[in-house]
Parts: structure tokens; C-alpha cells; sequence
């Protein structure tokens, strides 16, 4: 054999990693995977969210050129990971795109639904929309699914799917080159879930880059965050007034289901309607039932047992404005869980105007308010807002519960890095506010031992595998 034939095998091969989004921020999740002399594999392609800085972040020409990529991974269906598919085809982008199946069905509405947002804000700035209807179904024309655990390759890359447990369908991407791997986390599950199994532990990483959304603080535990969701609906209902929870469509929105109808089928809290007042929670939680193979243990037994999931008869799904607006008709002790989580837009917000100068009523916000969003502002403590061009007395009571977040928190966080502590060579740690990211990146240097970072925004590296 050849000295130089001998030399080529054994010498290392080399990919890079552009941090394009998700760097130094919570949203906007963009990574490009490049192996050298290949073509380049994108790794997400969200959009940012929760600022007017964010919404002009979305609208600028991507760093690349997107008839260049010819691979979209997608690790789940959340817009942050999912908003700017459509721009991407829009703007040139014609491969393949693959994620899980539950995750192209809830794309599409996902999708579909953030069109709406989008035009409100392009007609308010006066500029274009940055896809319509049209791109979407590009996109999806586009898209194909992979199981969990079913290998399938991009040249040289080796790329599986494993469940991260943090909603319907998300997974870790894990690429595979020159037997080494790289895993991209996407988001990370708060496991243990009511609905969904728990992350899968990752045990020989050579690179993990990983979300770090709560890399600073530490969530309730599991009994926990129910008494407090128990507590807080008999102390609203109690005081005679209604519950608003603005609730993410994907993911918690059906949390929330299940754990009401528990608490309702043990008789733990007062029997009062529960509004769904959401056209794409509803179609989301159809999609829901369709996977419910994907559920855990627990959730598929209480199906095999003969009980409903998501139906019991205080429950009642408003799809139409008419219906959302006959809400009021109904005396005040009342639960209404609307969209969108952040408070951001969506019916929540006529909810909030109408709810919040009222002191016997609460709002309750169960996850991540980005900075810059209404939902932040009203966490942080904030008196009067401004909904829908009027300023609004905030008298409500504003409750937090963290313990129903999709993500892992600080512990749970650096757990998951020290299941493959013994194999990793390097953490890069992203998608969370600098101080969340920076905080995880030392405790995996103090606790663990391992080399950690947090990229900046359009930073690139060079790895060898």
C-alpha cells in the first residue's frame, strides 16, 4: 500500500460549525454543519422572536447562500427552530429537508399560523412579508420524515434522530463523521413529563452543542409544579375570578390538558369551564392524538385503560372569534388557556385587556418570557401595559411556574453533559441569554472537567473527527 494511500486514512478529517442563530440568544436556532469538501448540512432555521430587534434579524438576507445547502435537519417544531424554513425556500433553498414525523405535521401549522403574526408585522413597518402561503407548502413539498434511531446519510455524514423529550417529536441530531459524533441537542426536555418519555441519555459524544435556556436556574420538582398549578386555580376560583394562561400551543398547552383532567377526574379542583381558545392548539393537540404512540409509559396506559385524553366535559375548544368572544358571556370563575406563551400576540391578548384590571382574577405564565415580550414585562412586575394601543392597569395577581417548562433546567442541564463526560472533547453551549449560557459553561468547566464555551453570534469553528 502506498505511503501517501496510508497517510490519507489515517490523517483526521475535518467540518466546521457556524454558529448563524441561537448564538448569544435564546431563539433564532441556525447552525451550519460543514464536512470539508462537502456540501453544507443546516442544522435548524428559526426565527428570533420577542424584540423589534429580533423581527428586523429576521428579515435580513441569510449569511450563506441558500441554493448552496442541499440538507435541512430539523430537531423539532417550535418557530424558533422551524420560522424561517419558508424564507429559506423563498430565497433559493431546494433540498431536502428531514426531521421526525410528528414534527412535519406540526410544522405545517406552526408554519401556516406564524403567517398571521408575520403580516401584522410587516403591514405595521410598512415592508413585505418575508414568505406566504405559497413557501410553506414549498417547504413541505420538501420534507421528508425518519423515525427515531433509523440512520440515513448525507454524504459522508451519518445522521440519526433520538428523542429528547421535549415535545412531540423533537429530537437530537446526531451526525456521525470519521466515527466520531456531533450532536446538536435542539431543545432539551424537563424530564420527567406528563405526556413524554424521557431524554435519551447521549454516552459517547464527541462534540455536543446544546441548548442552555435555563443553564441558570433550577425548576420546581414534578409534585411540585402540580400542587402549585392546584393551588393557583382554587385560590382564583375561590376568590371568584378568572384564570388566564398564556399557554405555548405545542407542548404545554397539552401538559396542561392532561394535568386538568386528572386533577378534575380526583376531584381536586372546582368543577368550572376550561376554555381552549386556541385554533392552532386545537389542531395541534389533534395531532397529539395521532402520535400518541409517542407518549410514555404512563400517558399510553391511561389510553389502554379506556380513558380519554384531552376530552372531559368542563373542557371547550373555541376554534372560532365568535366562539372566543362568547367567553365573556360566562361568569368570571372560569380557565382560559389562549395563545401565544409570551403574550406576543394572539387571543390572549383580548383576554389580558379585559382580566388583568380585575384583582380576583390571575395570570399564570408556565414558561420562558423572552426579554422585550409583554409576558416578560408582566413577570418582571410591571403595573400598567400597553395592549393593543391602550394602556392597561395590571391589579391581577401574575403567578410563575417554571416546573411546567419543555426544558431542563441548570441540573438536569449539566446531567445530561456528564452522562458522556468521559468521551466529549468540547461543549458549545447556545441558545440561552448570555447569562444562562456563560453560567452552564462554568459549571461544566468547574463540575465536570470538560472543555465548555459559548459562541458568539456568526462565529465559526474548525473541528476534526
Amino acid at each position: 500500500m502506498p505511503a501517501g494511500f496510508l497517510f490519507a486514512i489515517l490523517e483526521a478529517m475535518k467540518a466546521s460549525v457556524d454558529f448563524l442563530g441561537g448564538a448569544e440568544s435564546v431563539t433564532g436556532s441556525n447552525f451550519l454543519f460543514t464536512p470539508e469538501g462537502e456540501s453544507p448540512i443546516l442544522i435548524d432555521c428559526g426565527l428570533f422572536q420577542g424584540s423589534k430587534v429580533a423581527e428586523d434579524e429576521n428579515r435580513k438576507p441569510f449569511s450563506f447562500d441558500p441554493k448552496a445547502i442541499s440538507t435541512l435537519v430539523v430537531t423539532h417544531a417550535h418557530i424558533d427552530h422551524i420560522g424561517r424554513v419558508p424564507k429559506l425556500v423563498k430565497e433559493g433553498f431546494s433540498g431536502k429537508i428531514y426531521s421526525s414525523p410528528p414534527t412535519k405535521d406540526l410544522a405545517e401549522f406552526m408554519l401556516t399560523d406564524s403567517i398571521g403574526v408575520l403580516a401584522k408585522e410587516a403591514r405595521r413597518d410598512g415592508v413585505p412579508l418575508i414568505y406566504d402561503e405559497g413557501d410553506v407548502r414549498e417547504a413541505m413539498r420538501l420534507w421528508e420524515t425518519r423515525p427515531y434511531h433509523e440512520p440515513f446519510t448525507i454524504g459522508s455524514v451519518s445522521i440519526v434522530f433520538r428523542d429528547s423529550g421535549h415535545i412531540l417529536g423533537s429530537a437530537m441530531a446526531e451526525l456521525t463523521l470519521g466515527g466520531k459524533k456531533i450532536i446538536f441537542t435542539g431543545d432539551l426536555g424537563n424530564s420527567p413529563a406528563p405526556l413524554l418519555p424521557d431524554t435519551e441519555r447521549v454516552t459517547d459524544a464527541t462534540y455536543l452543542v446544546m441548548e442552555s435556556v435555563y443553564g441558570d436556574r433550577v425548576h420546581e420538582g414534578k409534585e411540585e409544579r402540580r400542587d402549585k398549578l392546584e393551588d393557583v386555580i382554587e385560590e382564583t376560583m375561590r376568590a371568584g375570578g378568572t384564570l388566564m394562561i398564556p399557554a405555548f400551543s405545542l407542548e404545554r398547552t397539552q401538559e396542561l390538558l392532561f394535568e386538568i383532567e386528572n386533577m378534575v377526574e380526583h376531584s381536586r379542583i372546582p368543577l368550572v369551564p376550561v376554555f381552549l381558545d386556541s385554533p392552532l392548539a386545537i389542531k395541534v393537540t389533534g395531532v397529539y392524538k395521532k402520535y400518541s404512540n409517542y407518549f410514555n409509559a404512563g400517558a399510553r396506559e391511561i389510553i389502554r385503560g379506556g380513558d380519554g385524553i384531552f376530552k372531559f366535559p368542563q373542557l371547550i375548544m373555541t376554534d372560532t372569534t365568535a366562539e372566543s368572544k362568547r367567553i365573556y358571556e360566562v361568569a368570571e370563575r372560569k380557565i382560559i388557556i389562549a395563545g401565544s406563551g409570551m403574550s406576543n400576540g394572539g387571543r390572549i391578548l383580548h383576554h389580558e385587556k379585559r382580566y388583568l384590571p380585575d384583582e380576583k382574577s390571575t395570570l399564570l405564565l408556565m414558561g420562558y418570557q423572552a426579554p422585550g415580550s409583554l409576558g416578560r414585562v408582566l413577570q418582571d412586575g410591571g403595573k400598567s401595559v400597553t395592549i393593543m394601543g391602550e394602556h392597561i392597569s395590571v391589579r391581577a395577581r401574575v403567578a410563575s411556574i417554571s416546573g411546567y417548562s419543555a426544558h431542563k433546567d441548570a441540573n438536569g442541564l449539566l446531567d445530561f453533559v456528564a452522562q458522556t463526560a468521559d468521551t466529549v472533547k468540547k461543549v458549545f453551549v447556545v441558545m440561552g441569554e448570555p447569562r444562562a449560557s456563560l453560567t452552564l459553561v462554568q459549571r461544566i468547566r468547574d463540575y465536570l472537567g470538560v472543555d465548555a464555551v459559548a459562541p458568539k453570534a456568526g462565529e465559526k469553528v474548525e473541528l476534526e473527527f
